[in-house]
């Protein structure tokens, strides 16, 4: 069975370890509106450490390079929350999850998960990050 979350206005990081969990339990996980969650935390934390990880590439350390797009860089959250993800157990658990930037056509009138709703934190939202 497909798990359909919803990550409008709700914590990145809660999600991710949701949808890590799920995925290791054999389920398909759908992450619905990527660029809507939110990351808690000061706006200028957020953005430094982005920075710092978006940078680290050259000849003296190759990666990791954090992605641009907000689908592939909520995907890479999940994958830090996930066992050896390049064997065995969670690699398979990386391949159930798809994570995508807003509602494709065929998710539209699907029930789907809203889940961890904050409010009255600091945060900011991934498209303003990824920019």
């Amino acid at each position: 069975m497909t798990k359909i979350i919803d990550a409008e206005n709700a914590v990145m990081g809660r999600i991710a370890s949701f949808a890590a969990k799920e995925a290791l339990k054999g389920e398909e996980v759908v992450i619905l509106n990527c660029e809507k969650a939110i990351i808690s935390g000061r706006r200028e934390d957020i953005k430094e450490k982005f920075e710092v990880r978006r940078k680290r590439v050259g000849t003296l350390q190759v990666g990791p390079k954090m992605s641009i797009l907000t689908e592939k860089y909520f995907k890479r959250i999940v994958r830090g929350m996930l066992p050896d993800h390049r064997s065995g157990r969670g690699r398979d658990a990386l391949k159930r999850i798809r994570c995508y930037k807003s509602v494709p056509e065929k998710f539209k009138d699907v029930k789907k998960i809203e889940m961890f709703k904050e409010k009255k934190i600091k945060f900011m939202r991934v498209h303003e990050l990824t920019r």
